[in-house]
């Protein structure tokens, strides 16, 4: 048999460390707050390139041109007054350098075209999303990112530090890097997402040159879409955790079903804890990292509650916690294997991706390692209160008494 290593022995120190970590992170929780993403505070996210044009267009004729820029091809739609409604397509395949492109163009009637950034490769290139497609006198921008951003991502921040509520971070990478812009609706949820807009760009163009903003997406959140999705997130996980209760309830007896559920409320809180001190900004991606958490901590305890449950049929002995152990050191190799096996996946996300996956793995990392600890000594410290007047069933009065490492059988059996 299995050399049986005494849990139980550290359950009281393992509470302790516990209860600090948690306690440790539910006090900054309502002191300093929660780091809330766009998903949960009302505000605008805007992503932003901060990078040189490669073309210029202006249209003084007295149709209406739109442009459209396509993953394979830019295109003109040509429409109105004296206009035969026409579409031009401009594939990046024949057309590979911005001279050439705007060779093509600059035929349009009306169209006038010029090279920025020569030499720049047509494949890649953007358009300010702030912008309307619609050409006009004023001049209309096709930028390139292959030379790289104009500024550092420290340099954005210390320019809208002056704004109140405004965090930026970088993601992607090389050609598709860009500045995620976050910045908070402080007032009563009225705020302008153009003016909010312009008050962001307005500050980058005075540093960077207007001409050289390219807002890429953006996305607006108001208070009372924020507030309900707030509460929907509690209710979510409220109600997970009931429906694990209903499942541990019927598959074990009330204590075990209550252990599991104590262990995986254990799980959130070490994972939420960890939010509040390091400021990670708590999303619909972190909220899925707890979530995920919760039906990968519930697979181990069951385990292991299941073997408690087996072993209390076939071994003779008054100390409930000699069963535990027993349990726990039978399934600690499983455990173990299972959570180191999926740690290196989880890892290999967080040290290769960013942004919101990032976060992600990160969340996912720190769980994981929480949830086999609370596997092993959270499930075990409340079923040491639970069953401390634990007795033997009549099925096992007749098994001889268990021994701390090995099972003693009478002779000739």
């Amino acid at each position: 048999m299995k050399k049986v290593i005494h849990f139980s022995r550290y359950i009281i120190p393992a509470v302790i460390l516990s209860a600090v970590l948690i306690l440790s992170g539910l006090f900054p929780l309502f002191t300093r707050g929660v780091n809330f993403g766009i998903d949960f505070k009302p505000g605008l996210v805007e992503e932003v390139r901060i990078v040189p044009a490669a073309i210029e267009l202006n249209y003084t004729g007295s149709a209406t041109i739109a442009v459209e820029v396509n993953p394979e091809d830019i295109s003109l739609i040509i429409s109105g007054v004296g206009a035969d409604n026409t579409t031009l397509v401009y594939p990046y395949t024949q057309y590979a350098t911005v001279e050439s492109l705007v060779a093509a163009v600059s035929s349009v009637e009306g169209l006038t075209a010029s090279v920025v950034t020569p030499g720049a490769a047509t494949k890649g290139l953007f358009v300010n999303s702030a912008v309307s497609s619609v050409l006009t006198s004023e001049p209309y921008r096709l930028y390139t990112a292959v030379n790289g951003q104009l500024a550092t991502v420290e340099q954005v921040r210390e320019i809208l530090s002056s704004l109140e509520d405004v965090s930026v971070k970088v993601a992607g990478s090389g050609v598709d890097e860009v500045y995620q812009i976050r910045i908070g609706d402080n007032s009563d949820g009225t705020g302008s997402i153009s003016g909010m807009q312009n008050l962001v760009t307005d500050t980058l163009g005075a540093a960077f040159g207007t001409a050289n903003i390219a807002v890429i997406k953006t996305d607006f959140i108001g208070a009372q879409y924020s507030n309900s999705l707030i509460v929907q997130s509690i209710l979510l996980v409220a109600a997970a955790l009931f429906l694990i209760w209903i499942y541990a309830t019927i598959r074990f007896k009330w204590d075990f079903a209550l252990a599991s559920v104590i262990a995986i409320i254990h799980d959130a809180l070490i994972i939420i804890s960890f939010i509040v001190w390091t400021q990670m900004e708590f999303s619909t991606t972190t909220l899925a990292a707890v979530l995920t958490i919760i039906g990968y901590g519930i697979n181990d305890t069951v385990v292991v509650l299941d073997r408690i449950r087996e072993n209390s049929k076939v071994m003779n002995t008054k100390n409930f916690m000699d069963i535990v152990n027993q349990s726990q050191s039978d399934c600690f190799g499983r455990t173990m294997i299972t959570t180191i096996t999926t740690l290196l996946a989880v890892i290999s996300l967080w040290v290769f991706t960013s942004g919101s996956i990032h976060d992600f793995a990160l969340a996912l990392i720190v769980g994981m390692i929480s949830s086999a600890y609370s596997t092993i000594m959270i499930t075990s410290a409340f079923l040491a209160v639970t069953r401390r007047n634990w007795k033997p069933s009549d099925e096992v009065k007749n098994i001889p008494v268990y021994s701390e490492d090995v099972v003693q059988f009478p002779s000739g059996k």
